[in-house]
């Protein structure tokens, strides 16, 4: 059985990861409709910047998130002035944090079933009187809301296990922003502490892999989808 802390953690992942990808969704459709659809000049540089998380160490991205938002940084101190906001040691810098990580993941999926779609569909409907906007909302939408939740689900399995970007810029605070992996580590580094240890280590591995079937199976329909239309 988890113990309360242990419940908490888990908690706040959920509630963390939940935000992280509800704020970056619509900018991950808009950004995976424009490299999916269109070529223009720095359109590489944008799919590099895109998923540069992929490969920049997370330490690294917490620390720029910490020197661009933190209190005395470029974004951070116009946040404090002007709203009174701080995201630095807070649950919703952990969020933004876990966003950046896992947009990259986003992106990717939006992006094939972007490239992947029948343009024709949208053509008939243009043809048949329907504006671009409608025909977004009614014809490409659903069509590619597959592959959008292939992409939520993995983005979501990545803000749960998101690590090093969180406890860079969020710090490891109980009940704030220590997650599901902090607790981990916090629990490993504890004398005693290898039974709660195993207990959020089979909680991750069970999450992460329904996760991961949850994506897969999410991608297969929609490439079947597409086949169909």
């Amino acid at each position: 059985m988890l113990t309360a802390l242990e419940w908490e953690a888990i908690q706040l992942s959920l509630r963390i990861s939940f935000w992280a990808v509800f704020i970056s969704l619509p900018f991950g459709v808009g950004i995976a409709w424009v490299l999916g659809r269109y070529n223009f000049p720095g359109k590489s540089f944008l799919d590099a910047f895109v998923n540069a998380p992929l490969v920049i160490p997370p330490v690294a991205l917490g620390y720029i998130l910490l020197v661009l938002f933190g209190r005395t940084g470029l974004f951070g101190r116009v946040l404090e002035d002007w709203l009174g906001v701080s995201l630095v040691f807070t649950w919703e810098g952990a969020s933004l944090a876990s966003a950046i990580v896992s947009f990259p993941l986003l992106v990717r999926s939006i992006r094939i079933s972007v490239e992947n779609l029948d343009q024709g569909l949208e053509k008939a409907a243009r043809t048949l009187g329907a504006n671009p906007i409608r025909t977004f909302f009614t014809i490409s939408l659903p069509l590619i809301w597959p592959g959008m939740l292939a992409g939520i689900t993995l983005a979501f399995a990545r803000c749960v296990g998101e690590f090093g970007a969180t406890i860079t810029f969020a710090s490891n605070i109980p009940g704030e922003t220590r997650t599901l992996p902090l607790a981990l580590y916090t629990v490993i580094e504890m004398p005693g502490g290898e039974s709660a240890a195993l207990r959020l280590m089979i909680f991750s591995v069970v999450l992460a892999f329904i996760a991961l079937f949850l994506s897969e199976f999410l991608a297969r329909r929609s490439r079947k989808k597409f086949r169909s239309n």
